[in-house]
């Protein structure tokens, strides 16, 4: 039985449905290639990957397409042998088009990866170490898709005493993290290895949820000896797995209103990003494909799929086997994941899983719920992890107050959980107006 004490979980949040029985006892199996693949050249927070290929060349998998162009970037690599048909723009998530490598896969090929330089554990400085992670393409996997090298250098005059690696993944439906640790354990203590002398932290700690006790069993007992590594377990809430919530649930500090972890020193990596580095540095391979859980009412073949990167989403759902009356899909999980609004979008590596929902679960037959005003409840304020005032932040966004709400109401520490959303009675779409606020802020602040 599994214990845990009050202190390893956090005040406020809310208890969705977990769905995840019907992915979380799937063992990861390779998906097929896709007929052609989109890579974008952004894919992380910061700039623009260099790509480095032509159109009309052969490149084989795993070969780097594009380079970083600057710190806050990092390299592409060819996710699968074949031709480069096309460089050019292509649809995003995020509905504007950006710059991507089209590779049409060779049907013939084995579709083998060859080992580059590794990065030797033993020999390497941490600088080596960082490096190693940009080139080998590397960002957060939980979602974020943040460069991870660049979190491996906290600013100067920061000292990192605490890496967490999170494998909570508290988001509905997704069991990517779950069957990662399950088979991937020695990755996992690998890049735990790398992480340590990156870092130079003392201390680890692998955060997981109580819904998942069998990849708790199977960590412990897999731990290595000589390595300074602890297991917690967490009560089940969302969202237990944001960093925010890892630090005040399992370490008891805050970082501070527009600070980062380096301020509490200290680190947090998530488990599956933690497994690729222990399972690309010691053979010098890029990152070219990544697990994801393809899910939800809407799919007959739900699964665990070790994806090649830039596989449209739709050769993806029909493979799956997507039923015809399909309405809503989210890239990741349903309350913090955005919706697509074009199949043709590619999966990146930030996609951590695509989740298909049909007319039946969202209504949409009969049309869209309709937005109520604020009757002032307070729910959103007592499920906020981090003690915002959605309510007010929401009204204060419908007449475009954005300065204020910054400066007042702290919107850009919100982390959009969604979960103000989920308890709305009024079904106002908060997150929504929270996202434009914080475009409209940023855009001002450039000014």
């Amino acid at each position: 039985m599994l214990h845990f004490a009050r202190k390893n979980t956090f005040r406020h949040g809310v208890h969705p449905p977990e769905n995840k029985d019907d992915t979380a006892h799937l063992p990861i199996r390779q998906f097929p290639f896709a007929p052609v693949l989109i890579v974008p050249l952004s894919q992380h927070l910061g700039k623009p990957a260099r790509p480095v290929v032509r159109e009309g060349q052969e490149v084989i998998r795993g070969e780097t397409i594009a380079e970083a162009d600057g710190f806050v970037s990092v390299a592409m690599h060819a996710p699968a042998s074949g031709m480069v048909r096309r460089i050019t723009l292509a649809p995003s998530i995020a509905g504007h088009m950006i710059p991507s490598v089209f590779i049409e896969p060779f049907p013939a090929s084995t579709q083998e990866v060859d080992d580059g330089e590794p990065c030797p554990l033993d020999t390497a400085t941490p600088d080596e170490i960082v490096q190693a992670i940009q080139r080998a393409g590397i960002v957060g996997l939980g979602g974020a898709a943040f460069p991870t090298h660049v979190k491996l250098k906290p600013p100067e005059g920061k000292q990192l005493d605490t890496l967490f690696i999170n494998g909570v993944e508290c988001e509905p439906y997704l069991t990517t993290d779950h069957r990662v640790m399950l088979e991937q354990t020695d990755d996992i203590f690998m890049g735990i290895r790398y992480l340590l002398k990156a870092t130079g932290t003392r201390e680890v700690i692998i955060a997981i949820e109580a819904n998942k006790p069998d990849a708790a069993d199977r960590l412990r007992q897999g731990c290595p000896g000589d390595l300074p590594v602890t297991v917690r377990v967490s009560p089940v809430k969302y969202p237990q797995g944001a960093e925010k919530m890892v630090f005040s649930a399992l370490l008891g500090r805050e970082v501070p209103s527009g600070g980062l972890p380096a301020d509490i020193n200290a680190i947090c990596c998530n488990v599956a990003t933690t497994a690729e580095i222990g399972r690309l540095l010691p053979r010098g391979r890029g990152i070219q494909e990544r697990v994801i859980t393809i899910g939800g009412p809407g799919v007959a073949k739900r699964g665990n799929y070790r994806i090649p990167i830039g596989t449209p989403v739709r050769f993806a759902l029909e493979a799956c086997g997507a039923a015809d009356n399909i309405s809503r899909v989210f890239m990741g999980g349903p309350m913090m994941g955005p919706s697509v609004s074009n199949l043709d979008i590619p999966i990146t590596k930030g996609t951590s899983g695509i989740i298909a929902f049909t007319t039946a679960e969202t209504g949409e037959a009969t049309g869209h719920r309709k937005v109520y005003p604020c009757i002032h409840c307070a729910r959103c304020v007592e499920a906020c992890p981090i003690f915002l005032n959605p309510s007010q932040l929401g009204l204060l966004a419908k007449v475009e107050e954005y300065e204020r709400m910054a400066e007042e109401y702290h919107l850009m520490d919100c982390f959009e959980c969604g979960a103000c959303s989920y308890v709305c009675p009024s079904h106002i779409p908060l997150v929504q107006y929270f996202r434009l606020a914080k475009k409209m802020v940023r855009k001002l602040s450039a000014a």
